[in-house]
């Protein structure tokens, strides 16, 4: 069974964390939610909390095929802010692991250099965060490791997508029909 990390900070965007988490559930894979305050309860950007499955700092977290990063303002600064997720990433990339992220967060990746070459999107307005990447406007791009997404309104796609990486096409489509997100063949 594949697993994958997606975090939340203060102020993420929880329509993106909790798309992605739901839809990677549904697919059979092991996605963990993690907070990185120290606390479970995590406030969302719309003033939503939600409990984290893991604290960072009493976990591993070297063991996923995946690390997702949701956006949102505050939150995309707060993950930025966070040094042990910042190694962790390091960690990931160095490996080769796949590091996705929707909205404000792949500038995340970006700020941190490790777009330079790579094709990504992220929220109108942020491309300046995607230092050295080819920046596209798709829903969803996918370049070697890294998946990006623009925001709230790609997550269904972008779901689908780190689905299909982690499990395979016909997966995606099954999770796809389920959800009434593709509604015919």
């Amino acid at each position: 069974m594949s697993k994958a990390y997606l975090f939340f900070a203060t102020g993420f965007e929880e329509v993106e964390a909790l798309t992605v988490v739901d839809i990677l559930r549904r697919g059979g894979v092991d996605c963990k939610t993690v907070s990185v305050t120290g606390d479970y309860d995590v406030t969302s950007s719309h003033g939503i909390t939600i409990r984290a499955d893991l604290l960072f700092d009493e976990q591993d977290l070297g063991d996923a095929d995946m690390l997702i990063l949701p956006g949102g303002i505050p939150g995309t600064p707060n993950l930025k802010a966070h040094a042990g997720l910042n190694l962790l990433i390091d960690r990931y990339h160095e490996a080769g692991k796949y590091l996705a992220a929707v909205c404000a967060a792949p500038t995340v990746y970006g700020e941190k250099g490790l777009l330079k070459g790579k094709k990504a999107t992220c929220f109108p307005g942020l491309e300046d965060g995607l230092i050295g990447a080819d920046k596209k406007t798709d829903k969803v791009v996918c370049d070697g490791q890294f998946i990006t997404s623009r925001g709230m309104g790609t997550c269904v796609d972008f779901g689908l997508t780190l689905l299909e990486k982690l499990t395979d096409a016909d997966n995606a489509r099954t999770i796809g029909k389920k959800i009434v997100y593709y509604v015919s063949d």
